[in-house]
């Protein structure tokens, strides 16, 4: 790929350039470039939404470029307060460990980590540990309180008359000092840290360096076609989700996400998207199966995709129970409520498996019950929603 190839490659999912012009330059001078990569773990979980911004910086790697992968270890004992309404808990340091790693090799489906002239791995308490008062105070001095209460999270807070407290405050200032330690060149990321990451281009300015390129990415709605892809609304799609998860949850998404899906987390050409979207009116079902294939594969391989997909046809358009599904053991007088809720365990109350059953959701050897009460036999096969399967078996194997 060349240097105007990536351009016209990655505006396919780009907002906007911060700017274009200076990443114009930085790709023609010849040298490495160094690309910010800067996380915080508060939760381990990346989603094909995360994955936009790690396939733009694979692209950059691909050219020669070098990705520093910087674990927010230090910041995330703070927290950014980006879309919360109130302040986040503190993480102990052996949580963030803990989630460092599963970050990692989530990770690691996108970018290279095995070359180390393409990607380092660095934490912000490197610096932040040692960083004196002094010097804190010097940052600190060189940015109004006007500036970063400007912040908009700041301002819903003060409009409804919530606390901001001080080391929210400092959270983007410690943001933008690490793109002048890291004498970053380039960050991709999404439109909420924005203000942030113009923290950092102007602090490395004032430090006297040629202040970082920012992209910014675009964000879609999540499978529900509501609210963007978040982990506590379940709307997402996992990249620690298994194939079969992911084939499963692209199906869920509502007709109109097809084509925006297909430009945004698909490297199909955009000529046949266009072709796409005639067909989209006339049979969805089949582009939304070929949009489902089109990512398990780009995460997972083609030979893996095509089984996903084999696997969906026989099960929900033929209507055929797959032959691996887990088993559970329960009482000989135990009935379809009993059973649903012990193969859900801990992940489930009562309230929410009575509630399974109220949205019909709940089916019984493929016929939609509601009765709760309704008692089960030996062998009877229990599926719930549009992926949970499982065989009810006695205790004493008796009907």
């Amino acid at each position: 790929m060349n240097k105007v190839k990536i351009i016209e490659d990655i505006s396919r999912t780009t907002e906007e350039f911060f700017s274009l012009e200076e990443l114009k330059k930085l790709l023609n001078s010849g040298r490495q470039l160094c690309i910010k990569y800067g996380v915080d773990v508060t939760a381990p979980t990346l989603h094909i939404g995360h994955a936009v911004n790690l396939w733009v910086m694979r692209k950059f790697q691909d050219l020669g470029h070098k990705v520093v992968f910087l674990i927010g270890d230090f910041t995330t004992q703070i927290g950014d307060p980006t879309g919360k309404n109130k302040t986040r808990p503190i993480i102990p340091r052996e949580e963030i460990e803990k989630n460092t790693l599963e970050f990692i090799e989530q990770a690691k489906m996108v970018l290279r980590f095995d070359d180390p002239n393409l990607l380092d791995i660095r934490k912000n308490s490197e610096w932040f540990d040692k960083l004196l008062t002094s010097d804190f105070l010097r940052l600190m001095s060189m940015i109004t309180h006007a500036r970063l209460i400007s912040r908009d999270m700041f301002q819903k807070r003060i409009e409804n008359e919530m606390d901001i407290y001080g080391h929210e405050l400092i959270y983007p200032i410690l943001q933008g000092y690490d793109s002048v330690i890291l004498k970053s060149d380039l960050t991709i990321i999404g439109s909420d840290q924005l203000f942030n990451e113009m923290l950092g281009r102007f602090y490395q300015e004032r430090f006297g360096q040629n202040p970082q390129v920012i992209i910014t990415t675009k964000i879609t709605h999540g499978i529900d076609g509501k609210e963007k892809q978040s982990k506590s609304l379940g709307n997402y799609i996992g990249l620690a989700h298994s194939p079969s998860e992911k084939f499963g949850r692209v199906m869920s998404i509502p007709d109109n996400l097809i084509v925006e899906y297909f430009k945004i987390y698909t490297e199909v050409p955009m000529e046949d998207i266009s072709n796409i979207e005639k067909l989209v009116l006339t049979n969805p079902m089949s582009q939304k199966k070929l949009l489902a294939f089109k990512i398990v594969e780009r995460y997972h391989g083609k030979e893996t995709a095509k089984d996903e997909q084999e696997w969906f046809e026989k099960t929900f358009s033929e209507r055929i129970i797959p032959s691996d599904i887990e088993e559970i053991e329960v009482e000989s007088t135990a009935d379809v409520f009993i059973s649903v809720h012990k193969y859900f365990g801990l992940k489930k109350s009562k309230s929410e498996v009575r509630r399974l059953f109220a949205q019909g959701s709940v089916s019984l050897n493929q016929e939609k019950i509601i009765d709760t009460n309704q008692f089960v036999k030996d062998g009877d096969v229990l599926k719930v929603g549009k992926r949970v399967w499982f065989r009810v078996r006695f205790k004493d194997g008796s009907d």
